[in-house]
């Protein structure tokens, strides 16, 4: 089997959807969840600073699933992402 890019659907909060043309979902090319992230910068620059730090890592303060399943439970970045995954992007809300 091969490592075959995947189209993902990726869902965004509200909170980031002013920094991706208002869309609610979008879909992009990548065989891991780094992949997807680096689609998506590249789609919607502003995105960039929002789901990842300065280092390339992913923010603290922001949960992504894929399949259901935080991406920090399985490989993080590396998460391999079949053909139609959906990942949901949700930032973290504090309050007080």
């Amino acid at each position: 089997m091969d490592a075959a890019v995947s189209t993902v659907s990726v869902g965004l909060p509200s909170v980031l959807r002013g920094l991706a043309e208002g869309n609610s979902r979008v879909e992009v090319a990548g065989s891991t969840l780094g992949a997807v992230l680096d689609a998506l910068a590249e789609r919607y620059p502003g995105l960039e600073r929002r789901l990842r730090d300065e280092r390339g890592g992913l923010r603290r303060y922001v949960n992504f699933y894929v399949d259901g399943e935080e991406c920090r439970r399985l490989d993080g970045p590396a998460t391999p992402l079949r053909d139609g995954a959906e990942v949901v992007v949700i930032p973290s809300v504090a309050g007080g």
